[in-house]
């Protein structure tokens, strides 16, 4: 009979769409989270205006060149769609998800997610920023996930307009990674942001709480140097210019405490000092390490074929004293077990 259904085939039609290998951004409310590489050297661009300086910083043994595209340099607000990328990876990894360095993004939750404004100005902001994080070159031979990479590379890889509304604002992207940050999320090189980062207002108020939490972390303080803080965030200003902005912000900072986890003043000795603010949770001791469920017995015959030639109780203590400090609390133990095995061979290899 015309038009029946066999047995042996579907009522479905087929999918003719392309299924690419990719994670979906939809973690609610996941914690902020920036690369440690990005925040401990000066990338992206504090300029409010098209930046078009091709940049080289080098310490030590050390190099990194910043080459910008024709939209001209990554800004410090572009770097918002990295940054909630990673929050999203990092989320679904301590939940024991399979993640891609290909992510598809609703770009509705990323301007709420980023505290942007989610009219057309915030979709026609989130387009630009991708075209600069794609035309933004890096250069350089610092090491990410304990791999050098030292050919020239973008920020993001690519990015795809997946979906759009009638009137041609995007609802949905796919954003693909680059090497360079997928192998700083994979090997755990990130650190938690403070949601109010996001409520800061000026490029160079977020550059200095950046490098707060890298070099200050959880110390009780943090001293630089003002000539030396101004090499790490990328200033182009006099440094006679530079000392006033830091200073407006530290009166500002005295004033309204509204710097996240780190008081700023500007001492006598024209150093910059952050002190912590203890706002941030205290870090587990490793006595708590105990505190993650015992893991099944089967997974530890998995445990060596990921990680060949480890004793795998002794990376079972590594992997909860870790937890511990990083304080996380995976929601399936056994596969993030496996992961911190896994990532833990690909960085040194067999034992001796």
């Amino acid at each position: 009979m015309v038009g029946e259904i066999t047995k042996d085939r579907s009522p479905l039609l087929p999918d003719r769409q392309e299924q690419g290998d990719f994670f979906v951004c939809d973690i609610f409310d996941a914690a902020p989270k920036g690369d440690m590489a990005s925040m401990a050297h000066p990338i992206f661009s504090l300029s409010t205006k098209p930046d078009h300086r091709r940049r080289r910083y080098e310490s030590g043994a050390n190099y990194l060149e910043v080459k910008p595209a024709s939209e001209g340099l990554a800004t410090i607000h572009d770097r918002d769609v990295l940054i909630y990328c990673i929050s999203q990876i990092m989320a679904a990894l301590n939940e024991g998800q399979k993640v891609s360095q290909t992510v598809r993004v609703k770009a509705y939750d990323l301007l709420k997610a980023t505290n942007r404004v989610t009219d057309g100005r915030g979709y026609e902001g989130m387009r630009a920023a991708l075209a600069r994080l794609q035309g933004t070159q890096i250069e350089t031979n610092i090491v990410t996930g304990g791999q050098e990479q030292i050919d020239i590379f973008s920020i993001i890889d690519r990015a795809r307009i997946v979906r759009e509304t009638r009137d041609g604002r995007m609802q949905e992207v796919e954003i693909k990674l680059s090497d360079w940050v997928f192998n700083a999320i994979r090997h755990q090189e990130v650190l938690t942001l403070h949601r109010d980062y996001f409520r800061l207002r000026k490029p160079l108020e977020r550059r200095i709480y950046e490098l707060a939490r890298k070099h200050c972390g959880r110390q009780p303080e943090w001293k630089i140097a003002l000539h030396l803080l101004q090499e790490k965030c990328g200033s182009n200003s006099t440094l006679r210019e530079f000392r006033r902005l830091v200073r407006a912000i530290a009166d500002q900072d005295e004033a309204h405490g509204h710097m996240p986890d780190y008081a700023v003043r500007l001492d006598d000795e024209d150093r910059v000092v952050f002190r912590n603010r203890q706002s941030m949770p205290p870090a587990l001791s490793d006595e708590l390490q105990d505190d993650l469920p015992p893991l099944p017995g089967d997974v530890y015959g998995e445990a060596r074929g990921e990680a060949p030639g480890w004793d795998v109780h002794y990376l079972e203590r590594e992997w909860r004293r870790w937890c511990a400090k990083e304080e996380i609390a995976p929601k399936r133990p056994d596969a993030h077990f496996l992961k911190f095995c896994r990532s833990w061979y690909e960085r040194r290899g067999a034992p001796a």
